[in-house]
């Protein structure tokens, strides 16, 4: 899950949390948690997102490294 996803989930949490009641399904779907839901899910996207894409990157730019430093052949 990536940046935009994870910024979307936090978003439609925020909206189901705080923008409408709680009750409008009834009593069997309670909104604000399931908004609250979406905002843990969003932000740990987020976390997660950051947290591994210097990981992501290092790989490629450790490969054009070693391109770039190879002795010309002969």
């Amino acid at each position: 899950m990536g940046v935009g996803v994870s910024i979307f989930f936090l978003t439609l949490g925020a909206i189901l949390r705080f923008a409408i009641e709680p009750d409008v399904f009834g009593e069997a779907v309670h909104m604000d948690i399931v908004g609250l839901i979406f905002m843990i899910v969003g932000g740990a996207g987020i976390v997660l997102s950051v947290v591994l894409a210097p990981r992501r990157g290092r790989t490629s730019d450790d490969r054009l490294m070693h391109r770039e430093n190879r002795p010309p052949e002969i």
